[in-house]
């Protein structure tokens, strides 16, 4: 990682994940890790792609998925479907590890927020039912306020149920 000035300190565990797996700790990995580390956003294939381009790495786009699939098996790395027609990544060491999102259905804008009754949710869970939570993900979709705000309005396609509320 010669190129990179500064590797963050999560490859470590990344390398230790690989090695673990009798895979060889290779430089594209590395690189392909660190750009996702080193960023708070939810990072496509193709920013992750830009990024190293940016950097001066040529890593062709079928190593870049395959990284990304490790770093997803080692839970290092969470991967999500905002309905898009990709996958975009974030890392799950961040300072608020564990989050919720906002996405806009027209700029593609997501939003992270934190949901202390989530918490309580999984709490009654466990005592009505006896099920033991190990992991959530809560995602909404809708409308950002700047698009509100532009007059963006969804189309109301298909059937509706009466008792839906906007």
């Amino acid at each position: 990682m010669s190129s990179l000035l500064a590797p963050h300190p999560f490859i470590r565990l990344f390398g230790r994940f690989l090695r673990e797996q009798g895979l060889p700790v290779t430089h594209q990995r590395e690189a392909v890790a660190e750009v996702v580390f080193a960023s708070d956003e939810h990072l496509s294939v193709d920013d992750i792609e830009q990024d190293l381009r940016a950097r001066g790495e040529r890593i062709g786009k079928a190593t870049i998925y395959r990284t990304l699939d490790l770093l997803v098996r080692s839970r290092l790395v969470e991967e999500h479907d905002f309905g898009e027609g990709f996958k975009r990544y974030e890392h799950r060491l961040s300072v608020r590890p564990i989050h919720e999102h906002l996405i806009c259905l027209s700029c593609g804008r997501v939003d992270e927020f934190e949901s202390n009754e989530l918490y309580g949710v999984e709490k009654r869970v466990r005592r009505e039912h006896g099920f033991a939570p190990v992991r959530h993900r809560l995602e909404i979709y809708g409308l950002c306020q700047e698009c509100r705000d532009a007059g963006v309005e969804l189309p109301n396609e298909g059937l509706t149920c009466p008792i839906e509320t906007v």
